[in-house]
């Protein structure tokens, strides 16, 4: 019997899912990917593009690449989900499956922050970092500020490993010793899900490159003409170019469908992503899965990719007859950008009770070089 998989979103955990039961499955079983973009971008190499270290042809590929491996790509918006029926509307079209994957990640919301989106650059997407280069460029010194306007994020590293990258630009360009730079953040530390250790240590890469820290300054109100920026905690705080990390929210098909838990992200099982309703399952940054410590799984890569590859396991399982039952565990990693081609690398068990398990490794050139190697290795392997 023929059987159909529909993954919506061609994000990592998409791609990991779609390559995964492409090779497990025969061919007479249809594996169907649907992303709004036609191209992919590695969203690590988004901090190299917003200091000219890549372009965009360097970190992006075409979703029809896939086609190639035998996998159906559909570009389009989704319009609706029923997740009863596993069925989507894409751009009026709609498909059903005999098992669905939602990894649709998570949107962008600088308009949660009144004048936000006009008053600097987001490095969290293509054109808000290609701005920031071109801002760089023609920037000669004077305030240079990083904010993350909430205090979770995807990515946990990446507004300090910026506040690091923008730093060494800046020396680079003999501007530095004119430039103060700050780092204004909503949350109390830095990756403060990964433990104390960890915390202090991503704090102390920052601070020892004379980078200011503001820890729980959370932005209420952006003045896009004094260039100035107003916390809840009354402080104020001017910027020459802003820099900053958007409010995410679910995507609001996702919302439309019923599918969003109180936490305002969807609910599944913690080890093997299943939803309550039956053959869907939902991964990546549209998940919130909480932890013993409180606070949620963060939204990273690392673990869109490995929930995808349970995801894929089981439904291959399901289909096929063959394999073990598959679970996620909770590991992960990430490099930690610090400029003058060092990196920093923090890995660790995230289920571990009562709290993460999490080990960090300083920075060294060796760390920058195996980002480099993964960032190639990954376009490769997935496309």
């Amino acid at each position: 019997m023929r059987a159909s998989v529909l993954i919506l979103g061609g994000g990592v955990g998409g791609l990991v899912a779609a390559n995964d039961l492409r090779k497990a499955l025969p061919e007479t079983h249809r594996v169907t990917l649907v992303d709004r973009r036609p191209d992919f971008v590695f969203a690590p190499s988004l901090l190299w593009l917003m200091t000219g270290g890549r372009t965009l042809e360097n970190i992006s590929r075409p979703l029809a690449r896939l086609e190639r491996k035998g996998i159906e790509v559909i570009a389009g918006e989704i319009e609706r989900i029923d997740p009863e029926r596993r069925e989507a509307v894409v751009a009026g079209r709609p498909l059903a499956a005999d098992h669905l994957v939602i990894a649709l990640g998570a949107d962008l919301d600088p308009g949660a922050v009144p004048s936000l989106a006009g008053a600097g650059h987001s490095f969290y997407d293509v054109t808000g970092a290609e701005r920031l280069r071109d801002a760089l460029a023609a920037f000669t010194g004077g305030r240079l500020v990083v904010l993350t306007a909430t205090p979770a994020y995807k990515c946990p590293a990446a507004p300090y490993e910026a506040a690091m990258l923008l730093e060494h630009y800046c020396r680079k360009r003999k501007i530095r010793e004119r430039t103060q730079i700050d780092l204004y953040a909503a949350e109390a530390g830095p990756m403060g899900v990964a433990g104390p250790e960890v915390s202090a240590a991503v704090r102390q890469m920052v601070e020892a490159k004379r980078i200011g820290y503001h820890p729980e300054h959370q932005v209420v109100e952006v003045d896009a003409g004094q260039r100035r920026l107003r916390f809840a905690n009354g402080v104020l705080a001017e910027y020459d170019l802003l820099a900053y990390v958007p409010p995410h929210r679910a995507p609001a098909v996702l919302r439309e469908a019923g599918l969003l838990g109180s936490s305002g992200w969807m609910t599944v099982d913690r080890h093997t992503l299943e939803t309550k309703a039956e053959r869907v399952y939902a991964l990546g940054d549209s998940v919130g899965i909480p932890l013993a410590m409180g606070k949620p799984l963060p939204k990273a890569g690392v673990f869109a990719h490995r929930e995808a590859e349970v995801v894929a396991a089981n439904i291959a399982r399901a289909i096929t007859g063959k394999g073990k039952p598959s679970t996620f565990d909770g590991e992960g990693e990430c490099f930690i950008e610090t400029g003058d081609g060092k990196a920093g690398f923090g890995k660790g068990n995230f289920y571990a009770e009562p709290v993460p398990k999490v080990t960090i490794h300083k920075p060294g050139r060796h760390w920058h070089a195996a980002k480099v190697l993964f960032e190639k290795d990954w376009l490769r392997r997935w496309f």
